[in-house]
């Protein structure tokens, strides 16, 4: 769907580019010369769930692609896949589930093997980053918690720092280096987790976590996101989420998408974590704002269904192919495709039931 959606520049565009836009698929209403503010946009769902679709078979691809080749655990090759097509069965696509199940046994199998580790509060490789996703994937993946879930969770309740977060103990942007990233994941986890004997230490933690958070400055796009997502979990008082989103929305860009640093060009990663954290944060799919990031999603995908992002990472593993298109950019690129697909996916009905009824998702414009 490469140069296909809507972004800003496109809906103040005179009736050339308009007429193009109505041939991919978007129905619009407009004078002669150009799509007034108020005017109601609509975007296909046909439209998407084929982009779900495509994109969806990819990360099947790569998670198995990951799992055949690493024994260890990895954000990229299970995490994010994971997450993706869960939702993605929620919303009515057919899902492999045993290649699904097989990456929650594959997750679930690594935090065992470090199961003594995790007790005395070392971990693993990749830290509370590895302990974080890891937990959100068996949550997705519908395990329960047992003996392996409590090490892990001990390890993340002693391992936050004096100043209340979770310290990122990897330097691998963008996705894994941002301590507001971390100190989500710990949350997240503990509050997913952790037993009742937990119950006051895991109170006492969020408490902690939710001073850091407010007295904090996000550095870039990344800490913003998860700080947004930090509020969820963590006791922070309205004006600081809302702060968050208003912050995050001012920074779209005039193609519809977001940036990883104010120095740098959108990209798919940046853009659909953006829209995920404002989905959570209850931005309405109904929204200007959430429209324009889909128009750009939509614009930037590959024909292969993937999205394509360039690695900011220096290597310190050896090279391995996945499946994934993009040779050396795969691993960031199948997490940007996971969290895109994330994106689409909300965009759409809630349930067949609500397909059945909508054939088209409206909104205003910007």
């Amino acid at each position: 769907m490469k140069n296909q959606g809507v972004t800003r520049r496109n809906i103040i565009a005179p009736a050339a580019a308009i007429a193009r836009m109505a041939m991919v698929g978007l129905v619009l209403t407009c004078s002669s010369s150009q799509i007034a503010a108020e005017d109601p946009i609509s975007i296909q769902v046909d439209e998407i769930r084929q982009s779900v679709s495509r994109s969806t078979l990819l990360l099947e691809k790569a998670a198995a692609g990951t799992a055949e080749k690493r024994v260890c655990f990895t954000c990229h090759g299970q995490a994010m896949p994971v997450l993706a097509l869960v939702e993605a069965q929620r919303h009515g696509f057919a899902v492999d589930q045993e290649n699904l199940q097989r990456q929650v046994r594959h997750t679930h199998a690594h935090l065992k093997r470090g199961k003594k580790s995790y007790t005395k509060g070392k971990g693993q490789g990749g830290g509370g980053d590895t302990a974080g996703y890891a937990l959100w994937t068996l949550a997705d993946g519908g395990h329960e918690a047992d003996d392996v879930t409590g090490a892990v969770t001990e390890y993340l309740l002693q391992n936050q720092t004096p100043d209340g977060l979770w310290k990122c103990s990897s330097d691998r942007p963008p996705s894994e280096t941002s301590d507001f990233t971390t100190t989500y994941l710990a949350l997240r986890g503990l509050l997913t987790f952790s037993n009742d004997l937990e119950s006051e230490r895991v109170a006492a933690a969020v408490a902690q976590a939710s001073v850091w958070l407010l007295e904090a400055e996000p550095r870039d796009t990344e800490d913003l996101v998860f700080g947004l997502l930090s509020a969820e979990y963590a006791d922070v008082t309205p004006e600081y989420r809302d702060s968050l989103v208003e912050n995050l929305m001012t920074n779209q860009r005039g193609d519809g998408g977001w940036a990883q640093k104010p120095d740098m060009k959108s990209d798919p990663y940046a853009t659909s974590t953006v829209l995920y954290a404002l989905h959570r944060s209850g931005l309405s799919r109904d929204d200007g704002c959430w429209v324009r990031g889909i128009g750009y999603l939509l614009d930037s995908q590959q024909e292969d269904g993937s999205w394509h992002v360039k690695t900011r990472s220096k290597p310190f593993q050896k090279y391995f192919e996945t499946g994934f298109p993009h040779a050396a950019d795969q691993f960031i690129s199948t997490t940007a495709t996971a969290w895109a697909t994330l994106a689409l996916l909300f965009t759409l009905p809630e349930s067949l039931k609500d397909a059945a009824i909508s054939e088209t998702i409206e909104t205003r414009g910007p």
